[in-house]
């Protein structure tokens, strides 16, 4: 699926398409390799044809996207830099929808190629390890959404199964509590994670804990109403004493932790609340919150091996991530 943006009255004049997935492809290969010779063997591509295609780039922009500097190879000019900056928060924003739509495609022709294939539909709370995990079980049918509302899914019928998390380790709170109580679900602990305050680097504000957000009139962006992180995030704040309307932005919201970090990479905000691992991919600042277990949550009528299988494997892969472990009984 292809994306482009048409800028019109560009410092070139006139008008010019960019294709988001390769300009994207391409400047992510020249920042790490530092040369075109490294972006085409990055790329797969010949010399000839990485250099046309930042040669295209920067006339499309009407400037230069990078610069040749003697012995060092080519960098990205700021330009450059920007570009590659708001592309990966493109892409963060696009990948959920993008991914909803090529699920919605590649369903439907597995159905006209193999209808026959019993399928297990997934309704989650967002957690970037997990969708790994699923894109590696092809017979599984994942649906991005907040745990309340994932939860409420499964009530329907809609799904099979629900992945969710309520917050740090203790006791469930309601209405999480009834779950472990309902006879017709069969709940297991799927994974552990940390969360805590994604920061700009350096963290300028000096922030350690919720209290100092409102304190310190920073730019909180949120998750949407039904997640499990904006509960949690809820509850530290009313053990702060914090009410939550004196938090600047606190009514944004965002679907995912890659999106809530990529408007703190940008700029656009001043923190939220994540994982490690997000945090460590977009090198922002982390103050850790603590601990919580994510689980599963599926109809007791549906065997346990479907389901095996999808259990095993995010149980080694959060051996191995950081900011991940597997649960305790593992």
């Amino acid at each position: 699926m292809r994306v482009s943006l048409r800028m019109e009255g560009r410092a070139g004049g006139g008008r010019a398409d960019i294709a988001l997935g390769p300009t994207h492809a391409l400047l992510e290969a020249l920042d790490r390799s530092g040369s075109l010779q490294g972006v085409a063997e990055e790329l797969g591509v010949s010399y000839r044809s990485a250099w046309g295609q930042l040669a295209a780039l920067e006339h499309a922009l009407g400037r230069p996207a990078a610069v040749k500097t003697k012995g060092h190879g080519s960098v990205l000019t700021p330009l450059g830099t920007g570009l590659l900056t708001l592309l990966r928060a493109s892409q963060v924003r696009l990948g959920p929808a993008l991914a909803a739509e090529e699920l919605a495609l590649a369903e439907g022709l597995r159905r006209l190629l193999q209808p026959e294939v019993a399928r297990i539909r997934l309704a989650a709370s967002h957690d970037p390890l997990l969708l790994e995990a699923v894109e590696a079980r092809p017979e599984i049918d994942l649906m991005i959404a907040g745990s309340l509302d994932a939860l409420a899914r499964l009530r329907e019928g809609a799904v099979e199964a629900a992945g969710f998390h309520f917050g740090a380790d203790g006791p469930p709170p309601p209405p999480f509590d009834a779950l472990f109580r309902d006879a017709e679900l069969a709940v297991a602990p799927l994974f552990r994670r940390e969360q805590g305050l994604l920061l700009a680097p350096g963290n300028p504000l000096r922030l350690t804990g919720v209290a100092d957000i409102a304190a310190r009139r920073a730019r909180f962006v949120n998750r949407q109403r039904g997640a499990g992180t904006r509960i949690w995030f809820e509850r530290l704040c009313r053990e702060a004493g914090l009410p939550v309307d004196e938090i600047i932005g606190y009514h944004s919201e965002e679907f995912t932790h890659q999106a809530v970090a990529a408007l703190i990479a940008t700029g656009a905000a001043d923190v939220g609340m994540g994982t490690r691992a997000v945090a460590e991919r977009f090198a922002l600042d982390y103050r850790p919150l603590g601990w919580e277990t994510y689980y599963l949550a599926a109809r007791a009528a549906l065997p346990p091996e479907r389901l095996a299988p999808l259990r095993d494997l995010m149980r080694n892969r959060a051996r191995a991530v950081s900011g991940y472990a597997p649960p305790p009984e593992a």
